[in-house]
């Protein structure tokens, strides 16, 4: 009887185990009760995302940014291991709103000042010190912000000088989809209008990879066609997902690499 007892008690035991293993590393889907256990077990990092809502030209969902730098998070901290990934930053500064100023010209677009967005951000790494992370990742997605993203990690490394917690903001991440995704492309002879700035064959071709049900390529022609006019800056008649895929391994693997060299610098 007490030979199954204790058989027994290391099932239930192994059973408990399971039950508190998170199936997913986006903090969203996570019970408090599994951060915690993921903290206190090898969850030292946590990856905190920043999309933007704006406009795509007329092909592409204004959520663009948002589920692309979720996705790739996700990517980037199975890659790395021991990483969780925060929920998605998606209201950043845009433009002006009265007058309107850049993408606030199309409809849908949403701007915040730079002063809410950065206590948005501040309030995130604060609140994920507090909890027991130890490297604290900012990634962006939109072009916007990165400078602020910088002044906010070193100001906030400046004041957390005593503690062996730190932020990071990884360049690496924008950067990747710049030149080396753009280079990459002309080695596939696209022409800088095919590729673009805005919407054009490299931006679309990257959220096709990562989320198709956000691109309508029924509406390629007209964004060629209406050009900036109708917010498009480039020409994404030759987007296509496995021309994305080559960004998604770029942003992924250099990320991975800037993460990793910033978390041994700690």
């Amino acid at each position: 009887m007490r030979i199954v007892s204790i058989i027994l008690g290391v099932a239930l035991s192994g059973l408990n185990a399971f039950a508190a293993a998170p199936a997913t590393m986006m903090l969203e889907d996570m019970t408090w009760t599994e951060v915690q256990q993921a903290v206190k077990s090898n969850a030292s990092s946590v990856i905190v995302p920043i999309g933007g809502t704006e406009q795509s030209g007329p092909h592409m969902a204004l959520g663009k940014h948002n589920a692309r730098v979720k996705a790739l998070a996700g990517k980037i901290a199975s890659r790395l291991g021991h990483t969780l990934v925060a929920p998605v930053i998606a209201y950043v500064p845009e433009g002006g709103i009265t007058p309107t100023e850049g993408h606030m010209r199309f409809a849908g677009t949403l701007s915040v000042s730079r002063e809410a967005f950065g206590g948005i951000v501040e309030g995130a790494a604060r609140s994920l010190k507090q909890h027991g992370f130890k490297d604290i990742i900012l990634i962006g997605d939109h072009g916007g912000y990165q400078a602020q993203l910088k002044t906010i990690a070193d100001r906030l490394n400046r004041e957390w000088s005593a503690s062996s917690t730190r932020v990071h903001f990884i360049e690496a991440y924008y950067q990747a989809a710049q030149k080396p995704y753009t280079d990459a492309l002309r080695g596939k002879g696209l022409s800088d209008v095919q590729i673009g700035t805005h919407a054009g064959s490299a931006d679309t071709s990257l959220t096709m990879a990562l989320a198709p049900q956000l691109v309508h390529p029924d509406r390629f022609d007209e964004a060629a066609q209406r050009g900036p006019a109708a917010g498009t800056v480039g020409d994404p008649r030759q987007s296509s997902v496995a021309i994305g895929e080559m960004g998604v391994e770029l942003i992924v693997a250099r990320t991975v690499q800037a993460i990793r060299a910033a978390e041994a610098r700690r």
